[in-house]
């Protein structure tokens, strides 16, 4: 007689993810195992009874996203990936934990491995990020009915929610209703000091419920009360928050509880004494066959349901224009962008080039209906609102304009999650000085390489009245020496509508454009070559040059007119633009070497001088700042701080004997 096949509890499922995780961290000696098997039993239920995702195809476009915002628990993620058999997923990355080369690092890295939604380890950053995901599975399904329905998931710890990108995050969530979000909160009360108590008196389920959330609360090693709390959230119409109250590094029965559980490994005699105390006999990295089938069994749905959702996407009048937005080709933009700077060239306007990015978002608005933008309650300011978008709102998600209010650092972070989640480019805007505010969500921008847009005005001294506080001297310096981000500094219409062009093209780089309040004349006469893709050009070319003004933005004005000096001197003077030093950096060398030539070279910015050393050699000159801004009239503060042409004209003269 045969044995009847065993029966496979959620409650193994997820101690097989304690198992993973418990031996993953003690090979690497290094880790967070506290987290993984605090939170295994809500993963067992979440993934058991309600997620829906296809291992086969990780960028199925209407799957649910799963976001591990508590990113230090990572082997959480990593050991459900590789027990729903994911391709990249073997048992040897799970062993190769942490190591140099292997997809499971320590922290989730997006692109390193498949059913990695979104970098996460800077705590606030995934439960911030998920909001623009959830914010864009909304906006899609609005103009994609029958094709877009899926659900965006968080693990969050208490750190996720201390941080201050939470608060603009969930009040931004709330505002919006978004519906098919839903945060579980990992409400262990430990933090890597100790207890919660230390830190923080904060009621977290009114905070949300005070931002428009429903909340709810279960017991995190009950399986039903975890199914009771994600049921009643999904039938909810509001983003929800589920307070899982949990321990800390279950099933370790002499550490679970402490916060010397967080961030270490549990040790061989503590990880015997779990295995007895969960009744789990394999051997390590070992996952018994029946429980193997049992996670299989959540990809089979999953496939199943991918089956059914590409015979509607068949039949669907709208699969093609899915399918373009999806791709998100910014090909269509080509001809009227030519056509937008034929007009510029004829008529020369003289315009801030904050006005000329809104003139040529006017183009883009129209040619590319997949691009969606916003600011940081800086429209008017910005002028970022293109005249055909309409606002999104929680009653109409349909728009394309996004009121992010008062929140640069949960605008970057939400425009992340609207670029990661597909079907849109995002943009969005606020005052250059701010940058500092969105900084987390642009590094992690560039370090996944998400094509994301920020459009940061008032880019310098040139601001005025409103003083230092705004004047972003060293911004521009930070900024470029962040990897992968691509910082340009257009210096009129011509080259700002160029900067678009670039920016919208990109793959795999986020672009700042950093543009003034200042108006400055169009100096550019040819648009037939995109010059701004160089990085830096000769914009006056001069026979046998005796010196090379060099400048970005507002001042190349002031190199033309410092040039127009040095002519009358009978000095002979080149100009050269240079609105991205990182797109100069990826030319051939021949090119560079023409450009910069070997005559001295004088560099010209309204911000510090660091950063233009791969422009500047030693004994060349800058005419630029060297400290804080002041509050007066913009004229005024250029002569003040003696960024003029007569300065720049001396400094070369000075140069060159």
């Amino acid at each position: 007689m045969n044995n009847p096949a065993p029966i496979v509890s959620e409650r193994d499922m997820a101690n097989a993810l304690r198992a993973l995780a418990m031996d993953a961290v003690q090979k690497a000696n290094s880790g967070h195992p506290g987290m993984p098997m605090g939170m295994a039993d809500v993963a067992a239920v979440l993934f058991n009874r309600f997620i829906t995702l296809d291992p086969a195809d990780d960028r199925w476009p209407d799957r649910d996203r799963f976001v591990l915002s508590a990113g230090h628990g990572s082997m959480l993620l990593y050991a459900i990936n590789h027990l729903l058999g994911y391709s990249d997923m073997g048992i040897d990355q799970i062993r190769s934990f942490r190591q140099l080369g292997a997809r499971t690092a320590g922290h989730p890295e997006y692109g390193h491995a498949k059913g990695v939604e979104v970098t996460t380890g800077p705590l606030g950053q995934g439960i911030a990020t998920a909001v623009g995901m959830a914010l864009a599975e909304r906006m899609a399904a609005a103009r994609f009915p029958g094709l877009v329905d899926h659900w965006t998931w968080v693990i969050a710890g208490d750190g996720c929610l201390m941080e201050g990108i939470s608060h603009e995050a969930i009040d931004m969530a709330g505002h919006l209703g978004l519906g098919r979000l839903v945060v579980l909160w990992d409400d262990n009360r430990i933090t890597i000091d100790g207890d919660t108590a230390l830190s923080t008196s904060t009621d977290q389920k009114a905070r949300f419920a005070a931002a428009g959330w429903h909340v709810a609360s279960c017991d995190a090693h009950d399986m039903d009360s975890i199914a009771a709390a994600i049921t009643a959230a999904m039938a909810d119409p509001r983003p929800s928050l589920i307070a899982c109250r949990s321990v800390i590094g279950y099933g370790a029965p002499n550490k679970q509880g402490g916060h010397d559980i967080h961030g270490a490994p549990l040790g061989e005699a503590e990880i015997a004494a779990a295995r007895a105390h969960l009744g789990w006999t394999s051997e390590p990295f070992d996952i018994p066959e029946p429980i193997r089938a049992a996670w299989a069994k959540v990809a089979a749905r999953g496939a199943a349901a991918r089956a059914d959702w590409e015979a509607r996407l068949a039949a669907s009048p709208d699969r093609q224009a899915f399918l373009s937005a999806q791709a998100a080709d910014a090909g269509a933009l080509a001809a009227p962008m030519a056509a937008h700077k034929a007009r510029l060239l004829a008529d020369a306007p003289k315009v801030a080039t904050r006005k000329a990015s809104e003139m040529a978002l006017q183009v883009v608005a129209e040619a590319l209906p997949f691009v969606v933008g916003g600011s940081a309650d800086l429209t008017g300011s910005n002028l970022t609102k293109a005249k055909v978008q309409r606002p999104v709102s929680r009653t109409d998600y349909s728009g394309s304009y996004i009121h992010y209010g008062i929140r640069e650092h949960g605008m970057a972070a939400a425009m992340n999650g609207i670029a990661l989640h597909g079907g849109f480019r995002a943009y969005g805007g606020t005052f250059l000085a701010f940058a500092d505010y969105c900084r987390p969500a642009i590094r992690l921008a560039a370090l996944m390489g998400v094509p994301v847009t920020y459009v940061m005005t008032h880019d310098s001294i040139g601001l005025g009245e409103d003083g230092p506080t705004h004047q972003p001297v060293e911004t521009l310096a930070s900024l470029r020496a962040i990897p992968n981000l691509t910082v340009i500094r257009p210096c009129d219409a011509v080259e700002t509508a160029e900067a678009w062009e670039i920016a919208l093209a990109s793959q795999a780089t986020p672009t700042l454009l950093a543009l003034s309040r200042q108006n400055l004349p169009t100096v550019r006469r040819l648009a037939d070559e995109n010059l701004t893709a160089k990085g830096a050009y000769i914009l006056r070319e001069a026979a046998d040059r005796q010196v090379t003004l060099m400048a970005t933005g507002s001042e190349v004005e002031i190199a033309l007119a410092a040039a127009d000096l040095l002519a009358a001197a009978g000095i002979r003077a080149a100009v050269v633009s240079a609105p991205s030093f990182e797109l100069f950096a990826a030319q051939p060398a021949d090119y560079r070497a023409e450009v910069l030539g070997q005559a001295p070279r004088v560099g010209i910015e309204a911000a510090i001088r660091q950063s233009w050393d791969a422009m500047l050699r030693e004994g060349d000159a800058f005419v630029g700042m060297t400290g804080f801004g002041a509050s007066a009239p913009a004229p005024a503060l250029y002569a003040h701080f003696g960024i003029t042409a007569e300065a720049a004209a001396k400094a070369a003269r000075t140069l060159i004997g």
